[in-house]
């Protein structure tokens, strides 16, 4: 045997050693209760929001053509993540119970785009860089800041949605396939909740707002995660028949974000290549968690 047919040896054995072992580590999560987990798993995307909040203790300000490849990153990674952590098992678990695989991808979709737009048209919230005559929704007299971070937290919601509805479907499919790829999901958005909570908390410092404020207001705008994972992960684990419609759902909310706030902002001002290669460096990170993890 040559020098390259042993390494070629060692390295598959070594690739099938972890594979098994990756097997064997998950069989203790089958035996949680799916809702639990997903309140793990959005805690942690809300503790990464956290942590990239706590930068605004080191740093004042942040570069415009940093902020656009986060906003740009973080958008790459909702899309990657709604096709293929939400969209294509809804459409292969419909496919699977033999119905029609495109009704519930569509209708869930779309009722997910026609949530946000309701929150979106109701719920005050004021967008970063922009002036109060410029906030959205109803008319109030809230703070600046409060607008500031309701802005943030309404795309929050369909991403805690999306880890809850995917950690609650293995409740009837605890695959270690199935338990990867929630991981997956779970990792990716906690990952694109590091920038993101940076670009909430350091602008909120330039705005003449304390460090400790700063940071304050960028952690709490990840609070709804935890709670629209519970909810979702309890719906799908009480009517399962929803499930396929329920992936669909989170995958549509998420576009309407994506489209709707973090393309546009990231796109402002003349530095646009710099949110284009972020968005297109996200969408690969998240394709490749989900793709080798589910």
């Amino acid at each position: 045997m040559t020098m390259d047919s042993d390494i070629v040896g060692a390295i598959f054995s070594y690739d099938l050693i972890f594979f098994e072992e990756t097997e064997m580590n998950f069989e203790w999560i089958q035996h949680i209760n799916p809702i639990l987990l997903a309140l793990y798993a959005t805690l942690f995307t809300w503790s990464v929001t956290a942590l990239g909040s706590s930068t605004v203790f080191f740093f004042k300000s942040i570069n415009k053509r940093v902020l656009n490849a986060m906003l740009g990153f973080a958008a790459g990674v909702m899309i990657a993540a709604s096709f293929w952590s939400l969209l294509q098992p809804a459409i292969e678990m419909e496919e699977a119970s033999g119905g029609v695989p495109w009704i519930p991808a569509v209708v869930g979709f779309l009722s997910g785009g026609l949530f946000l737009f309701i929150i979106d048209k109701t719920l005050p919230h004021l967008h970063m860089g922009l002036e109060m005559d410029k906030a959205e929704g109803k008319k109030t007299g809230w703070q600046r800041s409060v607008l500031l971070v309701l802005a943030i937290t309404i795309h929050n919601i369909p991403e805690g949605l999306a880890v809850g509805v995917a950690f609650g479907a293995l409740a009837g499919n605890a695959t270690p396939e199935a338990i990867g790829g929630a991981i997956a999901l779970a990792f990716g958005i906690g990952l694109q909740n590091f920038p993101e909570g940076a670009a909430v908390s350091i602008p909120l410092r330039r705005e003449r707002f304390s460090r400790l404020k700063a940071f304050w207001f960028g952690q709490l705008s990840g609070v709804v995660e935890p709670l629209a994972g519970v909810l979702g992960a309890l719906l799908v684990v009480l009517i399962k028949p929803l499930l396929p419609y329920a992936l669909s759902f989170a995958a549509g909310a998420m576009i309407f974000v994506v489209i709707e706030e973090l393309i546009p902002e990231s796109q402002m001002g003349n530095e646009t290549d710099i949110s284009t290669i972020g968005a297109m460096i996200g969408f690969a990170v998240m394709m490749l968690l989900d793709v080798s993890l589910g």
